[in-house]
């Protein structure tokens, strides 16, 4: 046989008969995969918070012998949300309060009164979450949200109180500005550790958090700098001034403000800077893989420091908007029992660190604490200490269930390794 016929043979041999169709397949894979992931951003966090409130309610079945059923629709009730429907329902009927408002106008304002402090509280979970979320789209952790809410508490009751004469267009704008910087140049601190030495960020950020609280414990203590003027035996800040306070959207005195605006506003700004802008684009590929993105061109410790002290400016606009919204004023015992910055963390996850589903789980951590407070939760229902606990159980089961979709990508390789 000729030489040039042995070699078409050879070559055709060689050749696999699907070489044509591999492109599509691997379209075909892409394509499962891209489906998987979008799926699984949604069912994942539905799935967990689901297993969540249900292992939940088994320890409120097995500790006190309740039916969690009840104990769930009381703190629906607490929370507020049925408001939202009550034009359409009585919301009596929906927490089983008739015997404790026999007047359905009555329901109805203390609905109201609820919600607008779940709302309250949801704009700061928005805030902390952000401060996670930005910092993790550039692969880093940031576990310093609540020392960075601290120095925007500091900040703001410092600028809000101790600066007088004003008006209200320039004080209020001055002191969320200041705020917000602070607690940028606070967590800028870590930034510029894990880009220059390399420091973790999660030791570092920890270690800020101690920071924080005992320099505010000082400022807030008995003849401290920030220490209120008019009551020399608690330790306690002065109240910011009427022309510092944010203005009242709904309610009283301490009802909803415009903080959740500003909250709202600041989901927008985050799509808009990750999904949008040149610094998201880096952020994210230095997030992606750091030494392709350095590779690329990219400078990888400018982005570790900006994505720090962004994150640090939500954290700290967070702790401006509770200080200017509704408390006024702070202490060394709100110092002590402050955690909102870690409540942050589990909302981040759960919501994915996309704005949308950070929103809804804001929206469910903000209703859980408040349908479980003393003041919300009829005693009769449920024991409101033991409620308390139960909210952190199900945050504590969030962290531990949010990386399902993990599991879940290990299970499906798994499974085409022994298909193969």
């Amino acid at each position: 046989m000729p030489a040039s016929r042995r070699g078409k043979r050879q070559n055709r041999r060689v050749t696999p008969p699907d070489a044509e169709s591999t492109p599509l397949e691997g379209d075909r894979v892409r394509g499962r995969l891209s489906l998987y992931e979008r799926v699984g951003g949604i069912a994942t966090p539905l799935v967990t918070t689901i297993v969540a409130f249900f292992v939940g309610g088994l320890v409120v079945l097995v500790s006190t012998g309740k039916n969690p059923l009840p104990v769930y629709r009381g703190i629906l009730d607490g929370t507020g949300l049925p408001w939202l429907v009550h034009w359409l329902v009585d919301v009596r009927l929906i927490g089983g309060t008739q015997d404790l408002y026999p007047s359905e106008t009555d329901a109805v304002a203390v609905s109201a009164i609820s919600l607008q402090q779940t709302l309250i509280l949801t704009g700061s979970l928005i805030l902390t979450a952000l401060a996670v979320a930005f910092a993790f789209r550039c692969g880093l952790f940031n576990i310093g949200g609540q020392g960075q809410y601290l120095v925007g508490v500091i900040v703001a009751v410092a600028v809000g109180s101790e600066i007088t004469g004003l008006p209200r267009g320039i004080h209020v704008p001055l002191a969320l500005f200041c705020a917000a910087l602070a607690a940028a140049v606070w967590a800028g601190i870590a930034g510029i550790l894990r880009a220059t030495v390399g420091a973790h960020e999660v030791i570092t950020t920890i270690m800020l958090n101690w920071i924080a609280y005992w320099i505010g414990s000082y400022l807030f203590s008995i003849g401290g700098p920030l220490q209120s003027e008019t009551q020399a035996s608690v330790p306690i800040s002065n109240d910011v001034q009427d022309s510092a306070k944010l203005h009242v959207l709904w309610g009283d005195v301490q009802g909803l403000h415009a903080g959740f605006l500003i909250a709202v506003a600041a989901l927008v700004v985050f799509w808009l800077v990750i999904d949008r802008t040149t610094l998201g684009y880096g952020v994210r590929a230095v997030g992606a893989n750091p030494e392709a993105a350095r590779y690329g061109g990219i400078n990888v410790a400018r982005n570790y420091f900006l994505a720090m002290a962004i994150s640090g400016a939500f954290a700290g606009l967070a702790g401006a908007i509770d200080i200017l919204g509704w408390q006024y004023r702070f202490s060394q015992i709100d110092i002590q029992g402050s955690d909102i910055g870690f409540a942050g963390i589990a909302v981040a996850l759960l919501g994915r660190n996309k704005p949308l589903g950070i929103f809804f789980s804001a929206l469910l951590f903000g209703a859980l604490l408040t349908g479980t407070s003393t003041r919300n939760l009829n005693p009769d229902v449920f024991d409101p200490e033991l409620a308390g606990n139960l909210t952190l159980i199900i945050q504590g089961l969030v962290v531990l269930f949010v990386g399902a979709d993990v599991l879940v990508a290990w299970l499906w390789r798994a499974r085409r390794k022994v298909r193969t």
